[in-house]
C-alpha cells in the first residue's frame, strides 16, 4: 500500500456501491423482464400455430433462449461493472470521505485508461487539498507563537509598571515600544502576504532604470555595511537597461535580500548585488559570502516563519520576509531561486520579464 492510502471498511464501499447502481439494476432487470415477456409471446404464438411435428424442437430452442440470454447479460454485466462502474464508486465514495474532513483518502490507481489517470489526478488533488489544510494548522500555530511573545512581554511590562515592580522609566516605555512596533510589523507583513496569496495585492507599474534601483539601495545599506565591516559592490550590466514594474514592492524584495545577507555574513565577507540582461528580461542576484544554508533546509527558507534558528531567539524580524519576497516576485509574472552552501555563501536570483 503507497503512504496516505487509504481504503474505506467494506461496509461503506457495498452501501455507497448499491446506493449509485440501483437505478441501473432497475432499468437492467426491467429490459430483462420485457425480453422474457417478448420470448414467451413468441413461444406462445408458436405453439398455437406450428404443426405438431415440429412443435417440440421450437419449444425446446425457445426454452433455453432466456436462460442463454441471462447468462450471457451476467459475464456481460459484470465486466462492464468492474471496467466502468467500480472506478466511478470508488471515486464518488473518496469524495463523500473528503466531504466529511477525511483527508487521507486515496484511491486506487491500477484501473485502466482514463479511469486511471482520473484516479491519480483526484489523488494528486487530494493530496494538494491535504498539504494546504497542514500548511493552514501551521500557519495557525506559527501566528499564535509569534503574537504570544510580544503580548506577554507588553502585558508583563505594563502589568510591571502598575504594581510598581518596575518604574516607568524611559528604557522600560521603550522596551514596550519595540514590542508593540514588532507587533505592527507582525501584523502588517501577515497582511501583505495574504493580500499577495491572494492574487489581491494592488500594484503600481512603472518604468524606470533597474539601475536606478540597485543604485539607491546601495545608498541606503551603504553606511550599515560600512559599520558592520562588510564589502557590499553592485556590478550593473546595462545601465540603460529600463523595467516596467512597481518600484516600491521591488525595493522592498531586494531590501530583505541584503538585509538578511548582512544579518548572516561576517565582518571581512562581502555582498553582491548584481544585474544582467536576459532573453525575455532582467536578472538580479544577491550573492554574499555568509554562513550559507543547509541543503536541507533549502527547500523550506521561502515558507511562513521559517529561520534558520529552530530555536527562534532570533526576534528582530517577523520571519515572513523571504514568504513576502517570493509572493512579491509572483505577482509580478517572475522568478526566484536559491543557490547556497555552508560556510561558502548564498546568493538569491530574481528573473523579471519585459512583457
Amino acid at each position: 500500500m503507497k503512504p496516505h492510502e487509504h481504503h474505506f471498511p467494506a461496509r461503506h464501499w457495498k452501501g455507497s456501491r448499491r446506493f449509485f447502481f440501483l437505478p441501473v439494476l432497475i432499468i437492467f432487470g426491467a429490459i430483462i423482464l420485457f425480453f422474457i415477456a417478448g420470448i414467451g409471446s413468441i413461444i406462445y404464438l408458436v405453439l398455437t400455430q406450428q404443426a405438431e411435428t415440429i412443435r417440440g424442437s421450437w419449444l425446446l430452442l425457445l426454452c433455453g433462449i432466456p436462460f442463454v440470454f441471462i447468462f450471457l447479460t451476467s459475464i456481460i454485466g459484470n465486466l462492464t461493472f468492474r471496467r466502468f462502474g467500480r472506478p466511478m464508486s470508488d471515486i464518488f465514495s473518496a469524495i463523500d470521505a473528503i466531504a466529511e474532513g477525511d483527508l487521507s483518502v486515496r484511491v486506487r490507481e491500477n484501473y485502466p485508461r482514463q479511469f486511471g489517470q482520473l484516479a491519480r489526478r483526484f489523488n494528486h488533488m487530494v493530496a494538494e487539498l491535504e498539504r494546504a489544510e497542514t500548511q493552514r494548522r501551521n500557519l495557525t500555530a506559527d501566528i499564535a507563537h509569534e503574537l504570544r511573545t510580544p503580548l506577554h512581554i507588553i502585558q508583563g511590562n505594563l502589568e510591571g509598571i502598575l504594581d510598581g515592580v518596575y518604574q516607568p522609566t524611559p528604557e522600560h516605555i521603550t522596551n514596550t515600544l519595540d514590542e508593540t512596533k514588532l507587533l505592527a510589523r507582525l501584523v502588517n507583513d501577515l497582511q501583505t502576504l495574504s493580500l499577495a496569496e491572494a492574487g489581491q495585492l494592488p500594484l503600481h507599474p512603472s518604468t524606470f532604470l533597474i539601475a536606478d534601483l540597485v543604485n539607491d539601495l546601495i545608498s541606503s545599506f551603504s553606511p550599515q555595511a560600512v559599520s558592520l565591516g562588510i564589502d557590499l559592490r553592485v556590478e550593473i550590466s546595462a545601465p540603460s537597461k529600463t523595467i516596467s514594474a512597481d518600484y516600491d514592492r521591488l525595493d522592498q524584495v531586494l531590501s530583505n535580500l541584503i538585509a538578511n545577507a548582512m544579518h548572516h555574513t561576517p565582518r571581512g565577507g562581502s555582498i553582491l548585488l548584481k544585474t544582467e540582461t536576459t532573453l525575455s528580461g532582467v536578472r538580479v542576484a544577491v550573492q554574499d559570502t555568509g554562513e550559507g544554508i543547509s541543503a536541507q533546509d533549502i527547500p523550506f527558507i521561502f515558507d511562513r516563519f521559517w529561520r534558520g534558528s529552530k530555536s527562534r531567539t532570533e526576534r528582530t524580524n517577523s520571519g515572513l520576509g523571504l514568504a513576502i519576497a517570493k509572493q512579491l516576485i509572483h505577482a509580478h509574472h517572475g522568478t526566484i531561486e536559491v543557490q547556497s552552501e555552508l560556510n561558502v555563501g548564498t546568493k538569491f536570483i530574481i528573473e523579471l520579464s519585459d512583457a
